[in-house]
């Protein structure tokens, strides 16, 4: 075991502390606290460690709920208080944002309720007919307690199927249990209900999972876009509908592009007033239409990248909507962004994570004159 102090909050849920020289991420502690801590992996340029023992805590460390949290890959942060999750997810947004965009970032993060019980979508490992969850960085099962999963919106263990994995989906007043990646029971597709629409969703797709997720983004685009009746849009990275169902209604002609055929097929149901194609995002480039008055980017984790944000800015919108939920893509697509002639005017954080490290924002772009080209204050 090994004493330190810890620094900052760094991006994933670490803390970085410096140890003989090295930097060295630590899991389990906060800023400031005197720790002891224990070496887990040996890089090059980088350790990471578990805090083992605090031996000076935090003024804001709380005792986790849940007993396995200092196992279990799914929570970072259940051992600070609400409050402080925000601070820490503030400041990472800020300094991604900061140190790959030059963007000076000084606003804060929601909070969305609720903070417990919120996940809709659940992936357990089945380990001798119970339900487990991946260590932190491992795939080591780590045992549920009896009570099950503190942020899962279906908490209780159920049964577990006779396979390595398990999932459990909540819809509109439904539950689906997958095992292996196949509905063994529930609907096959569950209705979802946001911007008051209602979305067929396959069990095994994508959809928000925080109760409020969707309508809380929603929101936040339709605040960045203003669409305008008889608005060209375009919907990036699709899904099943979501955004181009509340452009729709607001007037707008909607064209979307997604990877996944099948969410492609339940977006044409979803939202038969829009146009969506199913293909590659970087095929599908050359053949988007040659304007679009606004634009929204819902690219997953890895984000948008330069040939996309090169594309979106080449048709000249008036407006783009780029939703991310990893800072550090969105601040390297930003950017670009700024590269390609656009400014960003606003980027709004959502706690849609509560207990996690994970953070959704939505920021605002708008075109850029000689006025507003450089550095970024926000």
């Amino acid at each position: 075991m090994t004493e330190t102090v810890l620094g900052d909050v760094a991006h994933g849920g670490w803390v970085v502390a410096r140890i003989d020289g090295k930097v060295t991420f630590c899991a389990g502690g906060l800023p400031g606290e005197r720790v002891e801590v224990e070496i887990t992996e040996r890089g090059k340029r980088f350790d990471r460690a578990l805090v083992t023992r605090v031996l000076e805590a935090h003024p804001q460390r709380v005792a986790a709920p849940c007993p396995i949290a200092d196992r279990c890959g799914g929570c970072d942060w259940q051992h600070a208080s609400p409050a402080l999750q925000l601070e820490l997810k503030r400041r990472v947004v800020a300094e991604q944002l900061r140190h790959l965009a030059g963007i000076e970032w000084d606003k804060t993060v929601q909070p969305v309720e609720p903070l417990w019980g919120w996940r809709t979508r659940m992936r357990y490992l089945s380990v001798d007919g119970k339900l487990a969850m991946r260590g932190r960085r491992s795939n080591e099962p780590v045992l549920l307690p009896d009570e099950g999963c503190r942020i899962a919106s279906v908490p209780a263990p159920l049964p577990a199927p006779r396979a390595r994995e398990v999932g459990v989906v909540q819809g509109a007043r439904q539950v689906s249990i997958l095992a292996d990646n196949r509905v063994v029971s529930g609907p096959e597709h569950l209705a979802q209900h946001a911007a008051g629409r209602s979305f067929q969703v396959a069990a095994g797709g994508f959809w928000q999972v925080h109760p409020q997720a969707a309508d809380t983004l929603v929101d936040a685009v339709l605040r960045a876009l203003q669409p305008r009746e008889g608005d060209d849009a375009l919907d990036l990275y699709c899904g099943v509908g979501l955004f181009a169902g509340a452009l729709v209604d607001a007037g707008a002609r909607v064209r979307g592009v997604e990877l996944d055929r099948r969410a492609v097929a339940l977006a044409r149901g979803n939202v038969p007033q829009a146009r969506f194609e199913a293909a590659p995002m970087e095929r599908m480039l050359d053949r988007l239409p040659g304007r679009a008055d606004i634009v929204v980017l819902d690219p997953p984790r890895k984000g948008a990248g330069r040939e996309v944000v090169a594309a979106v800015a080449k048709r000249a919108p008036r407006a783009i909507a780029y939703v991310a939920c990893d800072p550090a893509a969105l601040g390297r697509d930003l950017g670009l962004f700024q590269a390609s002639g656009y400014r960003v005017e606003r980027v709004e954080a959502f706690d849609l994570f509560p207990q996690t490290h994970h953070i959704e924002c939505v920021a605002t772009l708008t075109p850029a004159t000689s006025a507003t080209l450089g550095g970024v204050s926000m």
